[in-house]
């Protein structure tokens, strides 16, 4: 909605706008559209722009949209579902329109927002690193929904929080077990990266259709609160019964929201990478056999690249590990190289005919 305002700001056309998620439209239908069409025109004159916010509020709202398309006219609309979002422009907007999903700031805007002047090399100074190091660790403090990052007040993230759960998942989907959601999502938040299954989820909140649990996550992630990862197979129905991963859209949303004192340095670390590999419209699983690997990309038919992620590299049983899942990953998917993320250490190893390049997570997102 803030993005479609600057959008707005910056057009030198005039335009019609409305914000479908103001509760006195609440009963608005598609056959309003036409009389708000009138409206407008009344009140503004003949415009050739339409801006409409959450207009997934609004039931077959794309018929409106494509006869206002069909007659040559540019409209922007916002939506916070997925689902409903994409649904009708798949099947009734085709070919008409071009998408764009917003995520919380990435550290690389954090970077452009306080030292642009840092995004113009890859070489550092030993002061520019530092400086670097600095904004990271304040970027693992903060997150990026762009509201707290203003505040710094807890209650924005609660408010968002509840927002989503109560408006956008209980409200437009009618849900009957309003504290089984919440259980969900508290027990999502609390442990973050971290396998599930949605057996054990039923158990936590006495659903007892695994069904039902299955539904809430789903509504979970086209609200974009959180994302499921399946562990990676050849067999579709073999990834839809797989165990999950759980990622939120902010790693410091998770830790406000979950039960947990501390949010642990790698399950965060996790966390950050996933949502830039989202960012950048990557199809993503994870990996586990005898060992774990934990994201695999997948471009077109096959697997192209394989990452881990890992706060420290000094212990000799955690490098152990995380190379030899890695290592897994690269020989089951014919993969020559693949990449362990870590908070400081930078290095490239050649293992069995495998180029394995150790970077820091800072490098690699500013890349």
């Amino acid at each position: 909605s803030t993005l479609l305002q600057l959008v707005r700001k910056k057009s030198k056309e005039n335009n019609y706008y409305l914000n479908f998620d103001d509760d006195r439209l609440v009963t608005f239908s598609a056959e309003d559209f036409q009389l708000l069409y009138e409206l407008f025109i009344e009140l503004y004159g003949i415009q050739h722009t339409f801006y409409f916010d959450e207009i997934q509020n609004v039931p077959d709202w794309e018929r409106f949209i494509r006869r206002l398309h069909d007659k040559g006219i540019k409209v922007y609309i916002t939506g916070s579902n997925a689902n409903l979002l994409s649904a009708e422009l798949g099947t009734k907007l085709t070919g008409r329109h071009l998408t764009a999903e917003v995520y919380p700031f990435s550290f690389h805007e954090w970077v452009n927002r306080h030292n642009p002047l840092l995004l113009q090399t890859t070489y550092y100074t030993t002061e520019q690193k530092g400086i670097i190091l600095q904004l990271f660790s304040q970027y693992c403090e903060i997150g990026g929904i762009p509201e707290y990052v203003q505040t710094r007040v807890s209650d924005t993230l609660h408010r968002l929080f509840e927002g989503i759960i109560f408006r956008d998942i209980l409200a437009r989907y009618q849900l009957k077990h309003p504290k089984a959601l919440q259980e969900i999502a508290y027990y999502l938040a609390s442990n973050l990266g971290k396998i599930f299954s949605y057996k054990s989820l039923c158990t936590v909140t006495g659903i007892k259709s695994t069904t039902t649990v299955s539904e809430y996550c789903a509504y979970m992630q086209q609200s974009y609160l959180c994302f499921f990862i399946n562990r990676y197979s050849h067999s579709l129905k073999e990834q839809a019964l797989s165990q999950k991963k759980v990622y939120f859209i902010d790693h410091i949303l998770a830790k406000t929201v979950g039960f947990q004192i501390g949010l642990n340095r790698g399950r965060m670390l996790e966390n950050i990478v996933l949502i830039e590999l989202k960012r950048h419209g990557k199809e993503i699983y994870y990996h586990k056999e005898k060992r774990e690997c934990d994201f695999i990309l997948k471009s077109g038919p096959k697997i192209d690249a394989a990452y881990q992620v890992c706060a420290e590299w000094t212990d000799d049983k955690v490098k152990e590990r995380e190379i030899a899942g890695l290592q897994e990953a690269l020989e089951a998917y014919e993969l020559s190289q693949g990449w362990i993320l870590t908070e400081d250490k930078e290095e490239t190893l050649q293992l069995n005919g495998k180029t394995i390049f150790i970077v820091p997570i800072w490098k690699w997102l500013l890349s």
